[in-house]
């Protein structure tokens, strides 16, 4: 009940979240703890409020610096968790970003604000990585989510109904079954959106009223659900896919737009892949490659001459294929690659593990892409040093 006496949707929203999660097991326990699967470990994928609840921990046990409400720690604590550093107690947090500082710092201040965030990139920039990050640093949950398509409807934005208790007892509290931005909006926490530019751009402006008012009316209760301390939304979207649906001029000034570069060394991009190929191959039960390093900085080579169209010595012009060729795309043939060698080899990441991969990364376009792969590999690979076993694995499986 509101101080003018109207009654809100908040407690009745509150309620349903915690009644679905238990229903469908998908959310968190009383303690924090994943309900479904029973153990973390048979997760194939933990969230990263699970995979980093040491980290986030020892944060939280040091942060004394001032914490807006509801967030698990302070913008400080933030920040270090997603760009990495040891604490005074000795914990090692790991980087989860590797980038210009000021980028995470920009993104975290907007959170702290009224304005909702917006991670813009090509696609493999870590996005969807960076927003996980942040919803499970600030909140300790980052599974309130909408995957945008483009067959997302408005209900994922707004909320749906139990229809049996529609059916059985028109609109009521019971029957209203919140999205995730609703459960956010009450219970103050982050609402993660991705791909925000594949959803229809009537259902992207189903967020303006969420955004502008904090609020989001339920008329057929005569009622509305009221935002609270604590709540924002990350969005992520890229210009690069087909398909993409511009952000209209009202929608867009809701958001601070943070773009995420490609990694501006190679060594970072090294760095990078090396973490996740590390991270996946964990929890894909994959053995640790021995002297992986040099094939994982030969595929990051391959793939930033192709992007850039140049050599890196700067000497030779290169064609570039249609693909995009991220860094995302990077530890996917890397792990490909340390797949074969576990399963069909000896276990050491060879140039024959990776070649396959990198073919299928780079030929996209049958006709067009295998021509610039081809004059790639006899202009640049060919007379390389130390690459000659990689040249022969790749004219092999591009016969």
């Amino acid at each position: 009940m509101s101080e003018n006496g109207i009654t809100t949707a908040g407690d009745a929203v509150r309620d349903a979240a915690g009644e679905a999660r238990e229903a469908v097991g998908g959310g968190r326990g009383a303690a924090g703890e994943a309900v479904w699967p029973a153990s973390v470990g048979e997760a194939l994928r933990p969230h990263a409020e699970v995979a980093f609840a040491a980290e986030l921990s020892a944060l939280a046990a040091v942060d004394d610096r001032p914490r807006p409400e509801r967030w698990r720690l302070s913008p400080w604590a933030v920040a270090t968790y997603l760009l990495g550093g040891t604490l005074a107690d000795g914990t090692v947090i790991t980087p989860k970003y590797v980038g210009p500082r000021r980028i995470i710092e920009v993104a975290v201040t907007t959170l702290a604000t009224d304005r909702a965030l917006l991670l813009l990139g090509v696609p493999g920039t870590a996005k969807t990585w960076v927003s996980e990050h942040l919803a499970a640093a600030v909140s300790g949950d980052s599974t309130l989510l909408v995957q945008g398509t483009a067959g997302t409807p408005e209900e994922a934005i707004r909320y749906g109904w139990n229809y049996a208790q529609l059916l059985a007892h028109g609109p009521s509290r019971d029957a209203l079954v919140p999205s995730p931005v609703m459960r956010a909006m009450t219970q103050g926490m982050i609402a993660r959106v991705e791909e925000l530019t594949r959803m229809p751009a009537d259902v992207q402006d189903a967020l303006i009223t969420i955004l502008s008012e904090k609020s989001l009316p339920i008329p057929e209760l005569g009622q509305e659900a009221q935002a609270v301390h604590g709540f924002n939304l990350i969005a992520t979207a890229n210009d690069r896919d087909r398909g993409v649906n511009d952000l209209s001029s009202a929608l867009r000034r809701r958001f601070n737009t943070v773009v995420l570069p490609l990694p501006a060394t190679a060594d970072d991009e090294v760095d990078i892949v090396a973490r996740r190929v590390e991270q996946i191959g964990r929890s894909l039960r994959l053995p640790p490659a021995p002297e992986g390093t040099d094939e994982i900085r030969r595929v990051v080579t391959v793939f930033r001459e192709l992007r850039e169209g140049v050599s890196a010595d700067g000497r030779t012009k290169i064609k570039s294929p249609s693909g995009t060729l991220s860094t995302a795309e990077a530890i996917s043939v890397v792990t490909n690659g340390l797949a074969l060698a576990a399963h069909f080899g000896d276990g050491v990441l060879r140039p024959g593990d990776m070649a396959a991969g990198i073919l299928g990364a780079v030929v996209r376009d049958p006709a067009a892409d295998r021509v610039v792969w081809q004059e790639y590999l006899e202009t640049v690979v060919r007379e390389r040093d130390g690459w000659k076993d990689f040249y022969r694995a790749c004219r092999e499986v591009s016969a």
